[in-house]
């Protein structure tokens, strides 16, 4: 699998994404957000956590607007595959990439600490390591990080099965304890939860490493 690692001013979990992917087994570049184009042959764009531009105006907005968020919608669009974390989940929805946006926190504070998840689908690239209704442990870091979107959506995505992990215990006030979503052609998974923080036993856990190894199973089979 050939992946590329966004980064922008205020990137920080841009080289943990990276070390992540490359133990999978991926072949990983880091792309500088006002790079035009991205690599020939990704089958994976990953945006990555950390605090885009200082999260001024809205988290993730004006990273959306940088040169390469345009390539990775022509990605998005001729089929590829893009996973966003934490600030990377924000700079998917503020693209359109995927629905809903994500607003300050329920009790308007920082939350950073592992958190269990609930795996709720199986069928995506991204969550084919796992059987829906198993839990995991994943750290979370956000201010920013409650889902919000208006009825009708929350319809479709539990009826297109496209809700891939649910908190135990919501920690942010996200509608329907939603952690991450899935694109309509399940290609785009954004979630707030660190699964690149959860590759390596000196982070107190391995429960992120099935993420990337479906990924890269995905391609190995490709």
């Amino acid at each position: 699998m050939k992946a590329a690692v966004l980064v922008f001013p205020g990137s920080n979990c841009d080289r943990d994404m990276a070390v992540a992917l490359k133990a999978a087994g991926a072949d990983v570049e880091m792309v500088w957000h006002k790079d035009a184009d991205l690599p020939s042959g990704l089958d994976l764009v990953a945006v990555p956590g950390g605090f885009s531009f200082g999260d001024y105006l809205r988290c993730g907005a004006i990273a959306a607007q940088s040169p390469i968020c345009k390539a990775l919608v022509d990605h998005v669009n001729r089929g590829g595959y893009a996973l966003g974390v934490c600030n990377g989940f924000q700079v998917l929805t503020e693209t359109r990439l995927l629905p809903g946006v994500l607003m300050r926190n329920a009790k308007l504070k920082f939350v950073c600490k592992t958190i269990g998840l609930q795996v709720e689908t199986s069928n995506s690239a991204f969550t084919e390591a796992f059987n829906a209704g198993d839990t995991v442990g994943f750290p979370v870091a956000h201010h920013d990080g409650n889902y919000t979107v208006d009825d009708d959506t929350l319809s479709t995505l539990q009826d297109q099965d496209r809700i891939a992990f649910t908190y135990t215990e919501n920690p942010n006030g996200s509608v329907s304890d939603i952690a991450g979503v899935l694109s309509e052609n399940r290609r785009v998974l954004g979630m707030m939860p660190h699964p690149e923080r959860a590759v390596d036993q000196g982070h107190g856990g391995t429960d992120g490493q099935a993420l990337f190894r479906g990924l890269l199973s995905q391609f190995a089979d490709a």
